[in-house]
């Protein structure tokens, strides 16, 4: 079978290699399709090269059908639709016995720590499988893992139907947790550099801002009558963001920090001292996260065909993510099988 791996500076190899039955209490899937997102872009760069080991398979947003059960596995059938909660945690550490596991000081994120799904066939313990329903388009449901990470971001805000959010930075996990934030009953506006972006997420309905061209604070002012957003979602990653964010929070208003800042930031504490503001971060998603975003996709909450701009090949998964970086993409989807009846070659950077 044909596998795409991070070998080390910026390369990803796509080979073969040979799949193994699953272990006891594990379930082998058949991969179906991988998105790829900024998470594995960090791994590219080599931001996490002290985490993780290479030759990595990596991809955890993943949708496929189950293809063989391990010893010992119940209550799931061959071909079930399912997808992955990419998450396996001690269950001993401080943060599990408090009821955290999805935090858990051990956590070991599949397809990061240990090996994803951008590979034919992949083996996973029975626990992390969510059910996918019946119908419910496979390329769609890969869109399933990042729109939990949006529902616990949203949930972890605490925000109410009717109350104003903004979200700094339209890539896809910004504009999934807009849109979750409007099913749950949120006014959203998105602030993004990108005209292209800007034009695709003013069709989604969302109010839209460029922070170069409109004086955001006073923009957001005016939106909220003076108050000031109820909660302000950083999504970018970029250090002005930060520092700028806390100036749209209202008084007693939320912050949640959802990007992976490689480096520590500089934040206006004296604006959260002065209006008592909430900051939160937000991390992973839990089961009731999944489940949710399940949901969301299967009843078309999520405009999933809107989001989904390409899907490649598992060979030309390296070029995906130049299309990613040139802004070129929304969501790059990996056909995963696509291929997969040829001979393997290597491709590097």
């Amino acid at each position: 079978m044909l596998t795409a791996a991070y070998t080390g500076d910026s390369t990803i190899t796509v080979s073969e290699a040979e799949p193994r039955p699953p272990a006891p209490g594990q379930v082998q899937i058949r991969v179906a399709y991988v998105g790829l997102c900024g998470t594995d872009l960090h791994i590219l760069h080599g931001s996490m090269d002290a985490r993780v080991q290479t030759p990595l398979v990596f991809g955890h947003e993943m949708s496929g059908t189950i293809a063989a059960l391990g010893e010992g596995v119940t209550g799931w059938g061959l071909g079930d639709a399912v997808t992955v909660m990419p998450l396996a945690w001690d269950g001993t550490c401080p943060a599990c016995l408090a009821g955290n596991e999805h935090i858990c000081q051990n956590l070991d994120f599949i397809g990061i720590d240990s090996p994803g799904a951008l590979q034919a066939v992949w083996n996973v313990p029975a626990d992390v499988l969510v059910a996918l329903p019946h119908g419910i388009a496979l390329d769609a449901a890969a869109l399933v893992e990042p729109v939990a990470v949006a529902v616990h971001d949203v949930r972890r805000s605490e925000i109410a139907p009717g109350e104003k959010a903004v979200v700094i930075g339209g890539g896809p996990i910004g504009v999934l947790i807009a849109t979750v934030a409007r099913a749950f009953g949120a006014e959203v506006a998105v602030i993004e550099l990108d005209a292209n972006r800007r034009e695709q997420i003013a069709g989604l309905g969302f109010a839209t801002l460029d922070p170069c061209e409109v004086d955001q604070v006073a923009w957001v002012e005016q939106w909220t009558d003076g108050a000031g957003a109820d909660v302000v979602f950083e999504v970018s990653g970029a250090a002005a963001a930060v520092l700028g964010a806390t100036s749209l929070a209202k008084v007693r208003g939320t912050l949640v920090v959802v990007a992976i800042h490689p480096q520590p930031r500089e934040i206006d504490l004296q604006r959260v001292f002065w209006r008592e503001l909430r900051i939160l971060g937000a991390r992973v998603y839990q089961r009731t996260d999944f489940e949710r975003a399940v949901e969301l996709v299967a009843d078309g909450t999520i405009p999933s065909d809107l989001l989904i701009t390409k899907v490649v090949p598992l060979a030309e998964t390296r070029a995906a993510f130049d299309d990613l970086e040139g802004g070129r993409a929304m969501k790059v989807l990996v056909d995963v099988q696509a291929g997969q009846e040829t001979t393997g070659e290597e491709a590097a950077a």
